[in-house]
């Protein structure tokens, strides 16, 4: 079974990225006529490659920055971290629900067995880190680890090649106070249905998320997160709460893997994607 390991706080952030959250210094500051940094366009920006004022860092997305991020990046690839599993064991008061109903949102568990799926993007400047605190410690109540990433594709045009790169990752621990931890399964599944918050429904946190494992990492399996998304189904078709009325505006569609024309393995992982072909019985 996933642990968490006793009731530590994670990791602390390596010298090279404390700054980065600390006090928001990533190189120049870039300039933006919205000062607004929730209205960040969810889509690759036109500077790809960062100068040398511009630092750049890629951050690991494993629950609603999977398919909103808020912020501009350069490049998002899809692939895993390992020694973490993911749960929806953090409440929220926020996004997804409020002080009197707290939502389940997605945070990481230790699991040395473990691998968590989801995508890496590529970010330069302090304009996004200074969002992605903001959202994810501040409000959020998510600290900040380390760890490797491993992308799903390797390219020439990325600096992988096959290989893993660190990544900046926000886990919540038990020692913050939104804090909820484990539960049976159904009674999260309730907790989601019945919970919403400023950003919307709860259980589109949660279905937006399955989409993106089902469309975006087709063939890998999230058993927590795959019964929890049946469930919620079951129990919004049970209440008669039409679908529409939870999942909101869709977001725009993110671009990921770019690089994939570029070289591909053959992998399981793909063969979802491959059309079925009828064959045509010939009288010969």
């Amino acid at each position: 079974m996933a642990h968490f390991s006793g009731h530590r706080q994670p990791a602390a952030v390596p010298s090279h990225f404390k700054d980065l959250f600390t006090n928001g210094q990533l190189g120049a500051a870039e300039e933006s006529n919205n000062n607004d940094q929730n209205e960040q366009e969810n889509r690759p920006s036109n500077n790809n490659n960062a100068g040398p004022s511009e630092p750049a860092c890629w951050v690991f997305g494993y629950g609603s920055l999977c398919w909103h991020p808020g912020f501009n990046y350069t490049k998002c690839i899809t692939g895993y971290i390992r020694g973490y599993v993911r749960r929806f064991w953090q409440g929220n008061v926020t996004h997804r629900g409020c002080e009197e109903k707290p939502g389940r949102v997605a945070t990481l568990v230790e699991d040395k067995e473990g691998i968590t799926w989801g995508c890496a993007y590529r970010i330069t400047g302090s304009t996004a880190l200074d969002y992605l605190k903001q959202r994810e410690c501040t409000l959020g109540g998510y600290a900040t680890i380390d760890t490797k990433f491993f992308p799903r594709v390797a390219s020439q045009d990325t600096p992988f090649s096959g290989e893993a790169v660190e990544v900046l990752v926000y886990v919540a621990t038990p020692e913050n106070i939104h804090w909820l931890g484990d539960d049976p399964v159904e009674e999260i599944a309730q907790q989601i249905v019945s919970c919403r918050g400023p950003s919307g429904h709860n259980a589109e946190y949660l279905l937006r998320l399955a989409l993106f494992m089902h469309e975006e990492i087709p063939g890998v399996r999230d058993d927590h997160l795959f019964e929890l998304e049946r469930l919620v189904l079951e129990e919004l078709y049970r209440r008669q709460i039409p679908l529409s009325s939870v999942m909101g505006r869709n977001p725009d569609r993110i671009r990921r893997d770019s690089h994939e024309d570029i070289r591909r393995p053959p992998s399981f992982e793909f063969t979802s994607r491959v059309p079925d072909t009828k064959l045509r019985c010939l009288n010969i």
